[in-house]
C-alpha cells in the first residue's frame, strides 16, 4: 500500500462541511507532516477545482462511504490514501460491533449478519438498533444481565452515551421528543462495564512501511466538565502483528491485540469491498455487573483519529532510524491552556468545537523493552 508515485501530493480533506477548525487544523497538521515523511508535496485541502486530474494521497477526517465519493476523490485503492472506505456509512461507526434482536429487526441495506457471528467472541454482550419499534425489546433482553450503555452510533470521543440501569430509565429515553430520530439513525446498547481500561490496538500502512501497534488511551474533562478522549499511549513496530507480539507484553494487552485481529479479519470478509490503511480498534477490559472481567472490540476507527498524531510521530521515528526495533509515543489532547512540555511536538492550538481553547501535541520516547 505504497504512494509510489513521487508526483503524488499529499492533500488534507475535511470530509464535514460543518467541520470544527480543530479538526480541519489538525487534518491539515498531519497531511502536511506526512508529506514531509513521504518526500512528497503538500497540496494544502482538498479542491475539486484545483486538484482535478492530479495523482493524490489523501488523508481524509473520516472514512469514505460509497464509491461514488471515492471515484470524485479520485481514491481507487488503499495506497492512494491514509484512512479507509466502505460501501454503506454504518460499516464505519459502532453498528457492526454487534448483531439485531432477531432476524425481522430493521437493518440498513447493505447489513452483513456474518460479521457479527464472526466477532460475537471478541465484543461485549450487545445489540444494535436502528428503529424506534426495536429499541424497546433490544433494551429489555440486555438489561436481565445489567447496566446497558446506550451509544449513538455516529458519536465520537464519547460523547452522547447514556448508562442505564433499569427499563423505566429507557422508557424515559423512548419519551424524548427526539428519540425516533436518535434509533432510527442507529444506536448500539452495549453491556455497561466499571473499572474499565481501553486498549488502542492497530495498524497502518504508510509508504513502504507496516507500523503496528498496542496502547492505552485516556480520558480527560473539556471545558464543560464533560469527560472526553484524552489522549493515548502507544508501544510501534515496525511489522505486522506477529512483530508486535514478540514484544514482552502483558497477558490482557496481549488478549486486546487478539481480540482486534479477529475484528479485523471479520470487517474483510463480511464487506469485501471494504479497504483501509488505517486500522484502529478500541477495546475495552474492566468488570461486568456479575464480577466477573470481560474484554471486547468497542468499534474501529478507519480514517484520522485520535491517535494518528502518535502513529505519524512514529512514522518519523522509523524514518529516521530504519534499525530501530519499537518506540514508545503519546497523543495528548487537554483543555488547559499551557505552554507546550520539553521535547513535545505541537499538533494543533487553538479553539474548540464547544470550548475556548485545545492543545493537541505528541510526545516521542524510545522503547526500553
Amino acid at each position: 500500500m505504497t504512494p509510489t508515485n513521487r508526483k503524488k501530493l499529499v492533500v488534507a480533506h475535511s470530509v464535514r462541511s460543518d467541520a470544527p477548525l480543530h479538526e480541519v487544523e489538525t487534518n491539515r497538521s498531519l497531511a502536511r507532516w506526512l508529506a514531509h515523511i513521504l518526500g512528497l508535496k503538500y497540496g494544502g485541502s482538498y479542491d475539486p477545482t484545483q486538484h482535478l486530474g492530479r495523482e493524490l494521497y489523501l488523508l481524509p477526517t473520516q472514512t469514505l462511504v460509497g464509491a461514488a465519493a471515492a471515484r470524485q476523490l479520485g481514491v481507487k485503492g488503499p495506497e492512494d490514501l491514509w484512512g479507509g472506505y466502505v460501501e454503506h456509512d454504518f460499516i464505519c461507526t459502532k453498528a457492526i460491533s454487534h448483531g439485531l434482536r432477531h432476524h425481522l429487526a430493521h437493518a440498513p441495506q447493505g447489513w452483513s449478519p456474518l460479521f457479527s457471528e464472526r466477532v460475537r467472541h471478541v465484543v461485549l454482550d450487545g445489540l444494535s438498533v436502528f428503529s424506534f419499534d426495536d429499541a424497546r425489546p433490544a433494551a429489555e433482553h440486555l438489561l436481565y444481565t445489567g447496566p446497558i450503555r446506550l451509544k449513538p452510533i455516529h458519536a465520537c470521543a464519547g460523547r452522547g452515551q447514556e448508562v442505564i440501569r433499569s427499563l423505566d430509565q429507557f422508557d424515559e429515553i423512548l419519551a424524548r421528543p427526539e428519540a425516533k430520530t436518535l434509533f432510527t439513525e442507529g444506536v448500539v446498547l452495549e453491556q455497561d462495564l466499571d473499572q474499565v481500561t481501553t486498549h488502542s490496538v492497530g495498524q497502518s500502512f504508510i509508504g513502504d512501511k507496516v507500523l503496528s501497534y498496542c496502547g492505552d488511551q485516556y480520558l480527560t474533562k473539556d471545558a464543560h466538565g464533560e469527560e472526553v478522549y484524552g489522549g493515548s499511549n502507544l508501544l510501534v513496530v515496525q511489522g505486522g502483528y506477529d512483530d508486535l507480539l514478540k514484544l514482552d507484553l502483558p497477558d490482557d494487552v496481549r488478549l486486546a491485540i487478539q481480540q482486534a485481529q479477529v475484528f479485523d479479519s471479520a470487517a474483510d470478509e463480511a464487506y469485501p469491498g471494504f479497504y483501509a490503511s488505517r486500522r484502529n480498534y478500541d477495546i475495552a477490559q474492566g468488570m461486568a455487573s456479575d464480577g466477573k472481567p470481560r474484554s471486547g472490540v468497542l468499534e474501529q476507527s478507519w480514517r484520522m483519529g485520535g491517535a494518528s498524531s502518535a502513529e505519524v510521530a512514529a512514522l518519523q521515528s522509523f524514518v529516521n532510524d530504519p534499525d530501530m526495533r519499537a518506540i514508545r509515543v503519546s497523543s495528548v489532547e487537554t483543555y488547559i491552556e499551557q505552554p507546550l512540555p520539553a521535547h513535545a511536538i505541537e499538533v494543533y492550538r487553538g479553539p474548540a468545537q464547544d470550548s475556548d481553547f485545545l492543545l493537541k501535541y505528541v510526545t516521542v520516547k524510545p522503547y526500553d523493552g
